[in-house]
């Protein structure tokens, strides 16, 4: 493999800072990004920044593009360091590990799943990152489903919503019934939803023992889901 050259490596370089101090402005102005603000911080006039990132959004573009990737490492792993026969152990594995995450990294889960940032639309290549953590929970339901361990529910989804998840599911490409789709999606949006309650303050005060009250709220949503 050819090294790459020294002008490279100095743009690489570059790219690197300029996200890391984007990353600090998250975390102290949110997701309303300015690259003068960043340039300033770098010592750089604002027009150098432009040859790195030519827009705002194309630097938001690159941070999201590292969070959806960075949680999707970190939901994967849990589950693949799980005992592959125990559905529900790896959907708490997975569960545990979007927390943790989270909890690390709060400025860039906000900017995932916090308010839509305004006059931002994400591009097409933001959505097979960001299809890296359900599709965890997803690929859990196939192992069930195929070995016989995870029988599917007897739901009968209302119209129009059954051919709603049934196109979602031949789109995605996944041997899964529609009604057990569903509820796995009931479970991961209830799995965010925890994680965003938390991190955004909405429980603190009522629910000090967060962990155990995140375990708790987790075994239901493997309950919903039918793990067994």
């Amino acid at each position: 493999m050819v090294a790459p050259s020294f002008r490279a490596r100095v743009r690489a370089g570059m790219i690197d800072e300029i996200k890391a101090v984007a990353r600090r402005h998250l975390a102290t102005d949110g997701a309303d990004l300015s690259l003068r603000a960043v340039a300033r911080d770098m010592g750089m006039v604002s027009s150098a920044i432009y040859r790195y990132f030519p827009s705002r959004d194309d630097l938001l573009t690159a941070l999201i593009l590292e969070a959806y990737d960075a949680l999707g490492d970190a939901v994967e792993t849990a589950d693949a360091a799980a005992d592959q026969g125990d559905l529900r152990g790896r959907w708490l594995a997975a569960g545990r590990a979007a927390r943790a995450w989270a909890l690390a990294h709060p400025a860039e889960y906000a900017l995932l799943y916090g308010s839509p940032v305004p006059g931002y639309a994400a591009p097409d290549d933001t959505v097979a990152p960001a299809q890296r953590p359900p599709m965890t929970l997803i690929g859990i339901l196939c192992d069930g489903v195929a070995t016989g361990r995870l029988a599917p529910p007897d739901d009968d989804l209302p119209e129009p919503l059954r051919g709603d998840v049934a196109e979602l599911v031949d789109q995605i490409g996944v041997a899964l019934p529609p009604a057990l789709m569903a509820r796995g999606m009931a479970g991961w949006t209830q799995l965010f939803g925890l994680i965003s309650f938390e991190l955004f303050g909405r429980i603190n005060r009522a629910l000090p023992h967060r962990d155990e009250y995140f375990d708790h709220q987790l075994a239901l949503a493997a309950d919903l889901v039918g793990l067994p």
